[in-house]
């Protein structure tokens, strides 16, 4: 299959900013304020929001009826690069172009993520490539449903056995979690958050700049930063107990490559067998 291909390329080009990326970030702050505006308003009235990005369109049905039937709002967002088209949004869900006024050729959750203060007062994510059985879905939204503001969850990643005790490649993944307000303002007045190199982050003060620049580089690194330096607060999710529903490049040495991640999905996993193997099937409605 092709390795490189023009999703790809783009995301590591032109729309870098949009992958979350501060090297490829213009500076303007104002601009993305103003789209956050449209995603306040769109959530106006809604509660226990929930983020999916929709990537593959069945997956992400699938994704909308778990959020659901754990009593969360799905709020659905896309991203352009692979496909202008609006997704398929469930009754109960919140559909949401994040890219307007922003214009970006790939955007990617990291950017409504890590501007959640401007929009949710708590906003539960997942990849979308994610799938978790119910008994363990119901003990998360116990957690996230517990966390005070100023507080959030996260899964913890060490990077592997080579770097248990090298702490400084240490960060937090967006697989799954659970983000307050009040913690997401504090992580962005730190100069820390989601988007990478958080070194690159405009409130970085001066004379961290080369401590930060130690730190590993991707996203949630400087989420790891902010609770060991800012005295930031997250409670950890253990990847093992989430992984086995983590249908991705990581979980599977076979992999291939494709034009896009949405072709990926199918490429790679069938979606039938993989709810079924997590007792999901029931939920497919197809």
């Amino acid at each position: 299959m092709v390795q490189d291909t023009a999703v790809w390329n783009l995301a590591r080009g032109a729309g870098k900013v949009g992958t979350g990326d501060w090297e490829g970030f213009d500076g303007n702050l104002d601009r993305i304020w103003r789209a956050a505006e449209h995603w306040s308003a769109e959530v106006k009235g809604a509660d226990r929001l929930w983020l999916c990005w929709s990537l593959n369109d069945r997956w992400c049905k699938l994704q909308q009826r778990l959020v659901l039937e754990a009593g969360y709002t799905p709020v659905v967002g896309w991203d352009p690069a692979h496909g202008a088209r609006r997704p398929s949004i469930l009754p109960g869900a919140v559909a949401i172009d994040f890219n307007r006024g922003l214009g970006y050729p790939v955007l990617w959750p990291h950017v409504p993520l890590e501007f959640a203060f401007l929009w949710a007062d708590k906003l539960a994510f997942w990849h979308s490539d994610l799938l978790i059985r119910i008994d363990k879905m119901n003990k998360l939204v116990a957690l996230f449903d517990g966390l005070r503001q100023g507080q959030m969850a996260a899964v913890k990643s060490t990077g592997g056995l080579r770097h248990w005790f090298n702490f400084k490649q240490h960060r937090y993944w967006e697989l799954v979690g659970c983000t307050t307000r009040l913690a997401s303002r504090r992580q962005f007045d730190a100069g820390c958050g989601w988007w990478r190199p958080f070194r690159l982050h405009p409130n970085t003060p001066r004379e961290q700049y080369e401590f930060r620049n130690q730190h590993y580089w991707d996203h949630g690194a400087g989420v790891m930063y902010w609770k060991r330096h800012c005295g930031g607060e997250v409670i950890d999710i253990r990847e093992r107990y989430v992984s086995e529903g983590h249908f991705s490049i990581t979980a599977d040495r076979k992999y291939l490559k494709a034009a896009s991640k949405a072709e990926e999905m199918d490429l790679n996993y069938d979606l039938r067998d993989c709810a079924n193997r997590l007792g999901l099937g029931a939920y497919l409605g197809e």
